[in-house]
């Protein structure tokens, strides 16, 4: 048991000083969200909150998601006793927690609603 507890403090770590989208997509990222087109799901992954997306927007959400996975894969992987579900639902507390007011937050019920 004490080495869970080491290994999630590790990725607890790794999570905090992973920078998920260290892209030029990341201005569009912010852009998205402070239109509302866009918000923080509680899977760790970014959701279409628009009931019209636009190709390009899709692709920025596949883009950013892809890179995410990739992330919170590589923490899996070097976190001992880490499964990839674990680091995405830590991610998506640190997300949302890191959510601006305003945008756009999965709640538990799976709906988006503006942060407060």
């Amino acid at each position: 048991m004490a080495h869970f507890a080491k290994s999630f403090v590790a990725m607890l770590v790794l999570l905090t000083g992973l920078a998920f989208v260290p892209s030029a997509f990341a201005m569009d990222l912010d852009s998205a969200k402070a239109q509302g087109l866009v918000g923080e799901r509680q899977n760790g992954y970014v959701g279409i909150v628009t009931s019209s997306p636009t190709p390009e927007l899709r692709k920025l959400v596949d883009d950013i998601n892809l890179r995410r996975r990739a992330s919170y894969q590589e923490i899996a992987a070097r976190t001992p006793g880490a499964s990839l579900n674990a680091v995405e639902r830590l991610a998506a507390e640190k997300l949302i927690a890191k959510t601006v007011s305003g945008h756009y937050v999965e709640n538990a019920a799976g709906v988006f609603v503006k942060k407060p």
